[in-house]
């Protein structure tokens, strides 16, 4: 798998290699099975990409400006994603953010973990001074864990392209 970036409390968080097209697929599937209006694509659409398009997605993760971040269980599952890009001057761009049910609380710390690996590569890699999302209105839970890690809505907002009478909200992490 990637390289490592940390350990503890039973979680590796490493970064998404290249080779690591199987493991995305299968975490990608699992993501838009457990929050699928978390993603702006349907499980249909993902489970019926070849191998191509995952090779595709694990090379992109690993471009400059890119990291894909993943948490990996004792045995070796991957549990957690997320995935970030420098998106102009100043700015990175959090996507791919997701646990598994049974991995998440803030006591396991796996989300934290992760954003925390996400946010150090933004502030030396990037060198972002802001970490912008987009969160759907009808995810409280998430919306709770970005607001408890100092992320804040913009009041900005665009319709979710799987259903466009529901909206995104755009939030923002200061980074400097």
């Amino acid at each position: 798998m990637g390289t490592r970036t940390g350990d503890g409390m039973g979680y590796r968080i490493e970064r998404i290699g290249t080779e690591d097209w199987e493991h995305l697929r299968r975490v990608r599937l699992a993501q838009l099975l457990d929050t699928p209006m978390a993603f702006a694509e349907t499980h249909a659409t993902a489970l019926a990409f070849g191998e191509d398009e995952w090779r595709s997605r694990t090379a992109r993760v690993n471009e400059p400006g890119c990291i894909g971040l993943v948490a990996v269980d004792e045995a070796g599952e991957w549990v957690g994603t997320m995935i970030s890009f420098a998106s102009g001057p100043g700015s990175a761009v959090l996507v791919g953010v997701w646990v598994d049910p049974g991995h998440r609380g803030r006591e396991r710390g796996v989300a934290d973990r992760l954003l925390d690996g996400i946010v150090a590569w933004a502030r030396t890699a990037a060198g972002a001074r802001r970490l912008v999302l987009t969160v759907h209105e009808d995810n409280p839970r998430a919306t709770a864990f970005y607001e408890r890690r100092g992320f804040a809505f913009t009041g900005a907002s665009e319709p979710y392209v799987l259903d466009p009478d529901s909206r995104l909200a755009e939030m923002v992490l200061p980074l400097d």
